[in-house]
């Protein structure tokens, strides 16, 4: 390659690895990874606006990435998300990338026989259909070459655990939406990734970043910053499956397979 070959391959790399200007849209943005991804993206030079439920912890957030435009979004609601988003949209002119987070989202450890509906009901209406609104609100706005968005399906969706049905069941489609919108978006040079995300420690006490202590510890653990590293790379490679730990791409085929090995007698089902 000559020289002035291996500068256009240079400065198109540098441009592709520049967040600058770009345009991201984070839900679940109030606190740990939401919050950290926020300050963590502001601080590449992208423009940000930010979805959550906790209004004093958003407006910190939105004061330490420029006044940034945020606003009270439930996910669960479509309404409140389609106003949310075109909120955003209006504020930053456009939507490049859309991160949904949902740190919040619902843990629900039932037993499928046994557990109270209630549980399954709340956690479809979180984290898939939270999941699903967002998706539907913000595909317009990212329908471009440059668009790109990134969903959490989590490692513990992946590997289906007993007493965790609701849960798993409810992550599980979550990474079916993101696999179906990559090709439903394909030939707009639209692109979809899948996060597969482990335990989350956080500074003060370990965290499921799903909401509950790790019932499948196999998959591994990662630190806040870790896990905003993986988002990271995933949006400055508009990658299709971003893991954290990155060990968990393949942990979680393992764990999957010792689930199903135990006896079929586990207490509690009946």
């Amino acid at each position: 390659m000559g020289k002035s070959e291996a500068g256009k391959a240079e400065s198109a790399k540098s441009s592709a690895d520049d967040l600058t200007g770009r345009r991201i849209l984070i839900t679940g943005a109030a606190r740990n990874i939401g919050s950290s991804l926020a300050r963590r993206l502001y601080d590449r030079g992208a423009s940000v606006g930010l979805l959550g439920l906790e209004p004093e912890l958003l407006e910190q957030v939105a004061t330490s990435c420029g006044r940034a435009p945020w606003q009270l979004c439930d996910v669960a609601d479509l309404a409140q998300v389609s106003r949310g988003v075109d909120h955003i949209a209006e504020k930053l002119g456009g939507i490049d990338v859309v991160v949904v987070v949902a740190n919040a989202g619902v843990e629900a450890n039932s037993s499928i026989l046994g557990g109270d509906p209630a549980d399954m009901r709340r956690a479809v209406e979180v984290n898939l259909m939270g999941t699903y609104y967002t998706l539907r609100a913000a595909g317009p706005h990212i329908s471009h070459e440059n668009g790109y968005a990134l969903v959490v399906a989590s490692a513990h969706g992946a590997a289906k655990h007993p007493f965790r049905g609701p849960f798993g069941a409810s992550r599980a489609g979550v990474e079916a939406l993101g696999d179906a919108l990559r090709l439903e978006m394909k030939h707009l040079g639209t692109k979809v990734g899948v996060a597969y995300i482990g335990d989350i420690d956080t500074d003060t006490t370990a965290l499921s970043f799903d909401g509950a202590r790790g019932t499948l510890a196999s998959v591994g653990t990662t630190t806040v910053a870790d896990a905003v590293d993986a988002f990271e790379r995933g949006i400055v490679g508009r990658k299709s499956r971003v893991h954290a730990p990155r060990r968990s791409a393949a942990v979680r085929h393992i764990a999957q397979r010792a689930i199903d090995l135990r006896p079929s007698h586990i207490r509690g089902v009946a």
